[in-house]
């Protein structure tokens, strides 16, 4: 189930929480790519950056223009998950996938722990 609060899209999951920021423009169906964060039951968080093939052609053609990345002949991103598909919910399914087959621990970056204003 995907729910927003005015600044970020929610997905509760059994086994995990994603958070993605409201992006202008970007949609829960229709958006090529996202940066989240999954938060796991045990209270562990991962990073993941999703995007379509598309978009990382986009951002070459961008480099390739600019002289970024050798004049985009290479693309690097941390965390990333190509998704075939545009919308949140496939990127959901692609961390389900992710946890299932155990590839969560080497495909997305672990986070430390939330640090509590108290903390501090």
């Amino acid at each position: 189930m995907i729910t927003f609060d005015g600044t970020f899209y929610r997905i509760t999951d059994p086994e995990f929480e994603m958070v993605i920021p409201a992006w202008v423009g970007y949609q829960p169906d229709t958006a090529d790519e996202a940066d989240a964060t999954i938060t796991f039951r045990d209270g562990s968080r991962r990073y993941a950056t999703f995007m379509t093939l598309d978009v990382v052609q986009r951002k070459m053609h961008t480099d390739a223009s600019t002289g970024d990345s050798l004049g985009g002949r290479y693309f690097w991103c941390p965390d990333l998950i190509i998704v075939r598909d545009v919308g949140y919910e496939g990127m959901a399914a692609a961390i389900r996938d992710l946890i299932s087959s155990g590839d969560i621990e080497t495909a997305c970056a672990l986070l430390g722990p939330l640090i509590d204003d108290e903390d501090e």
